[in-house]
């Protein structure tokens, strides 16, 4: 039976920057790639606040550009995806699916390891609408900060009308020329200091109690959201060259068997000012711990201390 020093879950640029890390530290990290590793890199053309790239640089890219270096310093990649994990003893199991076009679904050999970095991220809600999926990274987006210097000067639409929905809002008044916030409900879920807050700019209008039916577009980007007025029946169209949808996201823990303790919105919890979960030697990074922050960046930071605290782990248990 071969035991790992570390394994990772999730291939992501939390994950990834851990496997970086810990290659780096010849730990040998054996990184678990789901059928998407990083939705939201994934489908987003067009990043604008990751460091070190003035004119914005392409997420599918960027996450490549991350594979191939933790893969160069000595990570080792399989693409599975995880459907258990035993943590009542150590060394930990982690059973895998992995995928057959030809035969589907095929059960792995379990994995066994003396570390797990938990780093499999979180989904966000989508609207399921036609034209949604077919334009992300076109015009659709789920997060402003990321992408919202491309909405200078434009019109766009926010969906949502939680607190996320009006801070993304209100992030992208300092670029877009206009922003609309579309809510299916006549009354929002904000706080009542954030909706202050975006009912104080004069860039932003509301669009109330109505349901999005479609994201329209001219062939090459976004060019509208076809809405339902959900007291009349009518519907309509505003014209937009941007979407971005802030209806929530939910992280992605369920292959754990509720085997962890979780906040509020079911992000893993971990000791403060680390990445250390309740168990011994197993850590949480990246989206699936953050309920704050929510940034390629953070992810990344995150994936670097979740690295630091492994191999310190690993020390204890080896010395």
């Amino acid at each position: 039976m071969h035991v790992h020093k570390a394994v990772i879950i999730g291939a992501g640029p939390s994950g990834l920057s851990a496997a970086i890390y810990l290659a780096k530290a010849n730990a040998e990290p054996f990184v678990i790639k789901g059928l998407e590793s990083s939705k939201y890199l994934l489908t987003t053309m067009e990043v604008d606040a990751y460091p070190g790239f003035p004119q914005g640089v392409n997420g599918p890219a960027l996450l490549d550009d991350m594979s191939k270096q933790a893969e160069q310093l000595g990570a080792h990649i399989q693409t599975g995806t995880v459907e258990s994990v035993d943590l009542s003893k150590r060394p930990y199991v982690i059973r895998l699916v992995g995928h057959n076009s030809a035969h589907g679904p095929v059960e792995m050999e379990p994995i066994f390891t003396e570390s797990i970095i938990i780093a499999s991220g979180a989904s966000f809600k989508t609207l399921n609408i036609p034209g949604e999926k077919e334009n992300f990274g076109r015009g659709v987006s789920t997060c402003a900060t990321c992408t919202g210097y491309f909405a200078t000067d434009k019109k766009v639409v926010v969906v949502g009308g939680g607190d996320s929905a009006l801070e993304e809002a209100l992030y992208l008044t300092r670029y877009a020329s206009e922003i609309t916030i579309v809510h299916r409900r006549n009354e929002l879920r904000a706080s009542k200091g954030m909706q202050e807050r975006a009912r104080r700019s004069p860039k932003i209008k509301w669009v109330m109690d109505v349901t999005p039916l479609e994201i329209l577009d001219n062939g090459s980007h976004v060019s509208g959201l076809k809405v339902r007025n959900n007291a009349s029946g009518l519907e309509e169209v505003i014209p937009t060259e941007r979407v971005f949808v802030a209806i929530g996201s939910k992280p992605n823990t369920a292959f754990l068997g509720g085997q962890f303790p979780v906040g509020k919105r079911g992000h893993l919890l971990v000791k403060p000012g680390t990445t250390e979960t309740d168990i011994a030697g197993v850590f949480a990074c990246g989206d699936v711990q953050d309920d704050r922050y929510g940034q390629i960046a953070s992810a990344v930071g995150s994936g670097c201390m979740a690295a630091g605290d492994a191999e310190r782990y690993l020390d204890s248990i080896e010395g």
